[in-house]
């Protein structure tokens, strides 16, 4: 299976919404552990990594979306 890849700043789609009914969520800590903040209500969440790539369903939003049409 293809490793989920994300990004500090990123708004992800997790597989269940949460508790507020918004299902948006912004990546504001990397690590060992994740720290997603839902977009709707701003309450943060602290997540293992591996039960982040688990749960996260995509990506909604990339923070610095790559131009790969730049050569250089």
């Amino acid at each position: 299976m293809e490793r989920k890849t994300f990004a500090l700043g990123d708004i992800v789609q997790m597989k269940k919404p949460h508790p507020c009914g918004t299902n948006a969520w912004k990546v504001i800590r990397m690590g060992a552990d994740i720290r997603i903040k839902c977009t709707g209500c701003d309450h943060s969440v602290l997540i293992p990594r591996l039960e982040f790539e688990r749960k996260m369903k995509k990506v909604l939003v990339q923070a610095h979306p790559e131009n790969q049409d730049q050569q250089g």
